[in-house]
């Protein structure tokens, strides 16, 4: 996965102007065993994606996307094996690199605010089809290769 994250990252160098943050696919089976993941509606982009956000100095990745994970969405998760990290230029054009991890949520419930109006619990086919960005569906995409194994 290092290796990986190394080819993603190339050409982008790691320096102050990057934004970093870090994130979480939380996901869950239903009762009849499929997998679920859930998704976050941000009504300032009018976009679908996972919850994540940038990290606070000093913060580990790992401690960042649990924070902005239970932040975005009210749930308390666990860490499970990192996926794919993302690359891309963000609205204000400067290189931001999201690193996101698999997640298990514990406890917590999910109630409205001003950064995150909906979530939603889909199956992956369902979720893959309603994700704005493309970048989401290949972390997407390692979660539910991953799950399958």
């Amino acid at each position: 996965m290092e290796g990986a994250r190394e080819e993603r990252e190339a050409g982008l160098e790691l320096n102050d102007d990057v934004v970093r943050a870090a994130g979480g696919v939380v996901c869950r089976r239903d009762g009849a065993g499929t997998l679920e993941v859930l998704l976050v509606h941000r009504p300032h982009y009018d976009d679908w994606t996972f919850p994540k956000g940038k990290l606070d100095p000093g913060e580990t990745h790992e401690v960042a996307a649990l924070r902005e994970v239970e932040e975005e969405t009210g749930l308390l998760c666990e860490l499970g094996l990192e996926l794919p990290s993302t690359t891309y230029h963000d609205r204000r054009g400067r290189p931001k690199v999201v690193r996101y991890w698999a997640m298990r949520p514990l406890r917590g419930a999910f109630r409205p605010h001003g950064e995150v109006d909906e979530a939603r619990w889909l199956p992956v086919p369902a979720a893959a089809a309603l994700l704005t960005h493309d970048r989401d569906r290949e972390v997407l995409r390692a979660l539910a290769e991953g799950e399958a194994r």
